[in-house]
């Protein structure tokens, strides 16, 4: 936690393994938006870097209050939930994935907010041992396009929420536009999660858990939206309040 009482997010950070024009080396780095939108909802972001050693995941959780899975440009290998990879699978990042794994298990059996955004959710799922669709096109026929990065900051299809949900207590919305810039999506459930959102097509959009306070994941990106939508903002609001509640526990 900081010391004057704001509580402290810890945010994973994303990887440019260097063989980018921008990075010759392994370089981790996180779109600001991530670090802007927690501070805006009265939060202090901290941005984690990647580590497989256990002590180290169990000191950042000792000093952070809650837990914000970054989305990125990849996707998590399908090893990880029991199948091989098809040919439409994209850009694995290995580090990164094992990382956001066993910290998001820690933070899990520590009962700590939790805040999935895009392969964020999907990491959630995989961990609690869900299973995704690797190539949406591919593998779900009837689905429409969910890749449009062109529309990130307007909205590209819309989505139901469902009642009853923690989502729709935050929303407080029946249905939202969303952006949608993914070609992975859950399939099955993991164990103790519930669907608290669906796009039209029926492509899983959002996940909650029912065994924990507060674990919350979202397919889309509240993050780029929460500057024009009120309900995108309450997202981040609700997860940064549920950090502070336990932080003054």
């Amino acid at each position: 936690m900081t010391r004057d009482g704001t509580p402290l997010i810890g945010i994973t950070a994303d990887l440019d393994n260097g063989g980018s024009r921008t990075s010759t080396e392994p370089t981790l780095f996180l779109p600001e938006r991530y670090t802007t939108v927690v501070e805006q909802a009265g939060g202090a972001p901290l941005v984690l870097p990647f580590t497989n050693l256990k002590p180290t995941l169990r000191r950042y959780l000792d000093s952070i209050d809650g837990l914000l899975i970054s989305g990125g440009n990849f996707d998590i290998h399908p090893r990880y939930y029991g199948e091989k990879a098809i040919k439409e699978l994209g850009n694995v990042i290995t580090a990164r994935t094992e990382f956001e794994i066993d910290l998001a298990g820690l933070a899990l059996a520590r009962d700590m907010p939790i805040l999935g955004i895009c392969g964020g959710a999907q990491a959630i799922n995989v961990l609690l041992g869900g299973s995704l669709y690797q190539d949406i096109a591919t593998q779900c026929a009837s689905a429409g396009e969910h890749q449009q990065s062109g529309k990130k900051a307007t909205g590209g299809h819309r989505i139901e929420v469902k009642e009853g949900t923690l989502l729709h207590s935050i929303v407080e919305r029946a249905s939202m536009e969303v952006n949608t810039t993914h070609h992975q999506a859950v399939k099955a459930l993991g164990k103790g999660l519930v669907v608290n959102a669906v796009a039209d097509d029926g492509i899983i959009e959002g996940i909650e858990s029912v065994r924990n306070s507060f674990v919350l994941g979202v397919q889309w990106h509240p993050e780029v939206l929460a500057r024009r939508q009120p309900a995108q903002r309450r997202i981040i609001s609700c997860f940064v309040e549920r950090c502070m509640r336990r932080r003054k526990r």
